[in-house]
Parts: structure tokens; C-alpha cells; sequence
């Protein structure tokens, strides 16, 4: 479901029983995930909390596991508050295993009884926390009971929902509209690709991915044919739309309608941040979240300039390497019956790079990457919106496939991870592929019926 009025309503009451839990502490430890979303996740709460004279101790991790809670139980001091973001709902288990109180504020599709003092997911609203709602917008919406002036943190829920590939519908058109009404965002219409230099944008964005992105002579080259050159800000309003419509039609050779329509549509800029374009921040958080400096990308979501350099220079690099990742896997992909799929040692950002493969090269399947590394098998999953519709939910094939080779899993019906044992990868595409072969048909036999 999309969520409605009073699906609003209720999110915003649950968040007022959440923030009040919160309130009750006086000192808190927060855990969260390390992409983009988790990372603003965090600072909302993390800024909140400061607000409040709330001491916080803050750690950005991979995902939740036993190593993790250990770590948390070792960290704490009896009468803490732990609270989760952006995990938490789909390891009920992992939770009850936590020695203090527990909040859980997530998107992910909650799987059990949760042992959680608090528990706010917008699942348990009506609304789809895969397609309407981040764990960064659930997170602003607490922050905003707690304090009515937290509305200054809507632009990092809006960062939150652009980093997961969501829809500005129902809960986030909520945020959105508020941000916009109180001047924390600014809209206009163009490129969603940055600021910056046009020729350097294309070498160094994998996001619109195009046949020449990361090869800046193929890059002259187009942009010569257009006679088009230098800041993207400055172009002349002709300019601009021959490079806007040159470049969608570059996209939609093999793309899919929501890769599309992400190229070109309403821009947003964020008045509160030290990075004010929204799409270069993204990138930002989830290159120093994925290089394991999500600290960084932290403090700078807490405003503190004194890292931003620093931050700029690891994505300029890290996106780069994915932009070579993306076309070393490019020769590598294979076709299974119902999902294409990419076994690989040593590609460190199999999620990016599936997101990538799914959206722009081949958005007809579901894309599964599998990353051998040192004792473990990571997972990355990732459908289309339409591929949803059609009845693909990765998140049930992905954790079903993944208990069944001795490992665990899940995420969204979008988007999904895992990690299983080693030598159980091609059982577990076997497996998945049956998944999503049978998810495929039973939409086809409802449909059929109707």
C-alpha cells in the first residue's frame, strides 16, 4: 500500500510514543546501518539526542549480527537506551540477545515479535518501507516529536530516500512537502547527476550509468557532437536541454522506466548541509560508509565542515573504482532462468554495482552479485519497481535461499542481502532462482484469473 492520510496520522502518533520512550534516557547507544540512509539515520537520532542533553554513543556497522550485538553489550552501562536504525526488524533474535532497552527504527519488512521497549516501522502502518519510506524519514519523523525544531533534519531524510532509490509518495511526499514549506530543501527542475564540471561528472558518476561513463574520451567526444562545455550550472537553457535530452536518450537504450525518469525531474539542494547537492552527499555517505570510514561520513552529517575535503576526495576515488567494477562485471554476467547473476572474489561493492546492472543494463530480471571474501559469501540483490509489481520479493527469496545455505539474509522486496557459507553458491542462485521463477508465476496465474 502507499499509505494515506491516516496511515500519516498514525506514523506520526507512533513516532510521539517512540520519541517519549526515548526521552526517558539519559544516555543512549546508537547502532546503524552504513549507507547512505543508515548513516543519515543516525544523525537525525544523534542530533535529537544532543538536542535533548542526551549523551550518545554512535557506531555505523555492516549489518547486525552476533559480532555486533556482543560489541553493544560490552559498551553499555545498565540503565542505557541501545537503539537500532535502519536494522533491527528482520533479527528479533539479535535484539532479545541485547542486555538493555531497546528502540528499533526501521524501514526493513519486520519478521516475528520484537523484544524492543519501542518499535517504529512503517510497515506496521500500511506503508511500503521499501518504496515510501526510509529509515531516515522514520527516524525524522521521532526526531520531530521530540523536538518540533528537528524539522531543520528533513534534508537528511529526503538524502536518506534518494540513497535507497525511493518514490516521493505518501510518507516521503510528507517530508518533502515539509522540508520545502519551512526552506530546508530547495527544488528546480534538471539533471540529477551533481554539480559540477559536465565532463567530469560523467567520468566520475555511476549514476546515470551510460555507455560512456568513466571514459572521458568517449566523454569529449559526446559532448563535442553537442558543443556543450563547462559547469553544468551555467549552461544556457538551450544548452541545457540538448545535454538533458541527449543523455536520456543514451538511458534509454537498455534502461529501465524508473532509471529514466531518476535522470531528469525535480532537483533537490540542501539549505542546512555542508554539502548542498543532494546527489553528490549520497555519494558521499555511501563511499565512506562502504570504505569503512562511516564515522566520517557521520560527522559530516552533523554539520562539522572540518572533514568535508576529506570526504569528497575518498568518494571521488571510491565511485571511480566502482565505475571499473561495473565494467569488469559487465563480461562476467550470467542469465539463469528467471534472474541474471555475478559470481565474484574481491569486488567490494557487489550492491552498488547490482543496483547499477538492474536499473540501467539489464532491468528485465532480477541481478544477484555474489562476493566471495575471506570466510564468507556476501549477497546483493536488486529488482526494478516493475519486477515487484510483477510479484518478485527478494526479500523472502533471498533470506529463504540464504537459510538454506547455512547463512542469512533479507532487506526489501526491491533490494536485498545476504551471507552464506562458502561453497554454497551455486546452490543458493539455484535456489533463488526457483524463488523468484515461482513468485513470477503466481503473479502470472493471478493475473490470468482476473
Amino acid at each position: 500500500m502507499t499509505g494515506n492520510s491516516e496511515s500519516i496520522n498514525g506514523l506520526i502518533s507512533l513516532a510521539k510514543q517512540v520519541s517519549e520512550a526515548i526521552l526517558e534516557y539519559n544516555n543512549a547507544r546508537v547502532i546503524s546501518h552504513n549507507d547512505a540512509d543508515g548513516i543519515t539515520s543516525a544523525a537525525i537520532i544523534c542530533q535529537a539526542l544532543l538536542r535533548k542533553n542526551i549523551y550518545y554513543h554512535a557506531t555505523i556497522v555492516s549489518r547486525l549480527d552476533e559480532k555486533v550485538v556482543e560489541n553493544v553489550n560490552n559498551t553499555t552501562s545498565k540503565g542505557d537506551l541501545v537503539i537500532f536504525c535502519d536494522m533491527g526488524s528482520g533479527q528479533p533474535g539479535l535484539i532479545s540477545d541485547v542486555s538493555e532497552s531497546t528502540v528499533v527504527i526501521d524501514h526493513h519488512s519486520p519478521e516475528g515479535e520484537s523484544a524492543a521497549k519501542a518499535v517504529i516501522n512503517p510497515h506496521l502502518l500500511n506503508i511500503d518501507g521499501s518504496v515510501y519510506l526510509s529509515a531516515s524519514g522514520t527516524a525524522y519523523m521521532v526526531a520531530r516529536e521530540m523536538e518540533p525544531s528537528n524539522v531543520d533534519l528533513a534534508g537528511l531524510a529526503v538524502a536518506g530516500a534518494i540513497g535507497d532509490k525511493q518514490l516521493f509518495k505518501s510518507a516521503n511526499r510528507f517530508i518533502l512537502d515539509e522540508a520545502v514549506q519551512k526552506g530546508i530543501i530547495s527544488t528546480k527542475k534538471g539533471l540529477k547527476i551533481g554539480e559540477g564540471d559536465i565532463a567530469d561528472l560523467l567520468e566520475n558518476t555511476p549514476e546515470p550509468y551510460l555507455d560512456i561513463s568513466g571514459d572521458r574520451e568517449k566523454i569529449d567526444e559526446f559532448l563535442n557532437s553537442l558543443n556543450i562545455h563547462g559547469n553544468i550550472n551555467n549552461l544556457k537553457h538551450e544548452d541545457f536541454k540538448r545535454l538533458a535530452s541527449a543523455i536520456t536518450l543514451k538511458v534509454i537504450k537498455n534502461a529501465s522506466i524508473e532509471a529514466v525518469d531518476s535522470v531528469i525531474g525535480d532537483v533537490y539542494t540542501l539549505n542546512k548541509e555542508c554539502v548542498q547537492d543532494i546527489y553528490e552527499y549520497v555519494r558521499i555517505l555511501n563511499a565512506c560508509g562502504k570504505l569503512k570510514k562511516g564515522g566520517l561520513a557521520l560527522t559530516l552529517s552533523l554539520r562539522d565542515s572540518s572533514v568535508l575535503e576529506e570526504a569528497h576526495q575518498m568518494s571521488l576515488e571510491y565511485n571511480r573504482n566502482i565505475l571499473d567494477q561495473i565494467k569488469d562485471a559487465e563480461g562476467l554476467i550470467q542469465r539463469g532462468k528467471n534472474i541474471r547473476y555475478l559470481n565474484t572474489e574481491g569486488m567490494d561493492s557487489i550492491g552498488i554495482v547490482a543496483g547499477v546492472v538492474v536499473r540501467y543494463i539489464y532491468p528485465d530480471m532480477p541481478f544477484v552479485a555474489t562476493n566471495e571474501v575471506e570466510d564468507v559469501v556476501k549477497v546483493s540483490a536488486r529488482a526494478t519497481h516493475y519486477l515487484v509489481k510483477k510479484g518478485v520479493d527478494l526479500n523472502h527469496a533471498i533470506r529463504e535461499a540464504a537459510k538454506s545455505c547455512g547463512g542469512s539474509g533479507g532487506g526489501h522486496n526491491i533490494a536485498s542481502g545476504a551471507a552464506i557459507e562458502k561453497g554454497q553458491v551455486e546452490n543458493f542462485i539455484n535456489i533463488v532462482d526457483d524463488i523468484i521463477g515461482k513468485q513470477l508465476k503466481s503473479d502470472r496465474e493471478s493475473s490470468d484469473e482476473n
